[in-house]
């Protein structure tokens, strides 16, 4: 039994491996991909130039070293072995390649053999993968950009109450329900206390998104730890920034890491054991 739960979780980190690859992708050309679409919107209001530029979106063009231009071979685009072999630098101009790229793989193939040895059912497991895979491309993506895309937060939604649906969650639909509409609200009202109080914006609506999805996927009675796991990273991680003078102009820093962060924890451990790391 364990030799054989050992070999599934295994095959799964090699797609873990495979997946982190194309989520390099997701994080680099997503915001990019809305950027474009956006401009194109605004040119039209304006009746300015909408003729699209050259097709660019998540297969096409294919890699290249942003610095020389060298299209990456497929040999070259191996998970974490062509990284090893080629020293971390390309091929044509040995432009240093960024470590986030195997990183990401190797943090995504970890997730993914957890989640068959973890899981139980072996759909509900790879929902489950499906859930870490979004996960960590929204909590890169906003970090690069601050965006949260309705492309990945919406579709995490919805997988999350049919999760629950279909019974791989062990989470009720009653329950994930409630989850989504609670999450949502929350930091929706928040977002408007905290407006109305200061003039400014303390948050996104991509966050309210990102929580909703967490009550669907954990339930509604998770959101309370969640929320305090992801401020507690929060501010952990902004005071580093801050005393490494590693803040960003206007000191803003993006919550949507910090809830991706709470909910890897929740994901793992469980909410319940969030409450009682913080003594409640």
């Amino acid at each position: 039994m364990l030799v054989s739960q050992g070999v599934d979780a295994a095959l799964a980190g090699v797609l873990g491996l495979l997946i982190g690859s194309f989520l390099n992708v997701v994080i680099y050309r997503l915001p990019k991909m809305l950027e474009a679409q956006w401009a194109a919107e605004c040119a039209g209001v304006e009746g300015g130039d909408t003729t699209p530029a050259e097709r660019f979106n998540l297969m096409v063009p294919h890699s290249r070293c942003q610095q020389c231009g060298h299209a990456i071979r497929w040999y070259e685009n191996v998970p974490v072995l062509s990284y090893l072999i080629l020293r971390g630098k390309c091929s044509a101009c040995r432009t240093p390649i960024s470590m986030r790229y195997p990183v990401v793989e190797l943090v995504t193939g970890a997730l993914f053999a957890w989640c068959v040895w973890h899981m139980p059912g072996q759909i509900g497991s790879l929902a489950w993968c499906g859930f870490a895979a979004a996960l960590l491309a929204l909590a890169l993506i906003d970090w690069d950009t601050t965006l949260l895309p309705d492309d990945i937060t919406l579709p995490l939604l919805w997988a999350g109450l049919l999760a629950s649906l279909a019974g791989f969650t062990g989470v009720p639909l009653a329950s994930a329900v409630w989850g989504a509409v609670a999450g949502y609200l929350s930091l929706w009202a928040v977002y408007w206390l905290f407006k109305l109080t200061t003039g400014k914006e303390g948050m996104g609506y991509g966050d309210f998104k990102l929580f909703a999805a967490f009550g669907a996927w954990f339930g509604w009675q998770a959101l309370v730890p969640i929320i305090l796991m992801a401020s507690i990273i929060g501010v952990v991680v902004g005071l580093a920034l801050k005393f490494s003078s590693g803040l960003r102009e206007g000191g803003y820093v993006p919550f949507g890491p910090f809830l991706a962060g709470a909910g890897f924890t929740a994901m793992i451990f469980g909410p319940d054991a969030i409450l009682r790391v913080a003594g409640l």
